[in-house]
């Protein structure tokens, strides 16, 4: 099943610091929905382990994360693949990171997915919704991080 996933968001900092907070394994971690672990294995490359529940149905998953084509502080392509008790899954993401007159930055994603097995059946509707659900958390809680600062 594919998934397809584009949006901007808004960030008040500048777009070096937001592109130093989305390199930085720490910080995704705590943003990530469902983030257990994140490790560094190689430059730009990270293992991660999650815990999702999607619809009526939870598990773990093990994957991997690979940023390439990095134009700090500009952008990065990102690689991701996964499997765990509800399936598995591949992925692409192009972020650009845009200054804005105010002193904010947008960050700007297209996303493309596969998924296959368990977490395919509860059906395209229901998981792209999950899908926007983590997205949102995610920059719910990266905005989290420059509020603090």
């Amino acid at each position: 099943m594919n998934l397809n996933l584009v949006g901007t968001q808004s960030i008040q900092t500048s777009p070096l610091k937001l592109w130093e907070s989305v390199i930085d394994p720490a910080v995704l971690q705590r943003s990530i929905p469902g983030c257990i672990s994140m490790d560094e294995t190689g430059p730009g490359e990270y293992a991660i382990t999650l815990e999702l529940k999607v619809a009526a149905v939870g598990g773990n998953f093990n994957g991997s994360i690979k940023l390439s084509e990095m134009d700090p502080p500009n952008g990065c392509f990102i690689n991701v693949s996964g499997s765990g008790t509800l399936g598995s899954g591949t992925g692409t993401a192009r972020v650009t990171i845009i200054e804005n007159e105010d002193s904010s930055a947008d960050i700007k994603y297209e996303a493309a997915g596969e998924v296959s097995g368990l977490v395919a059946g509860v059906g395209q509707r229901v998981l792209l919704g999950v899908a926007k659900h983590l997205v949102r958390q995610f920059f719910s809680t990266l905005k989290k991080e420059f509020d603090a600062n």
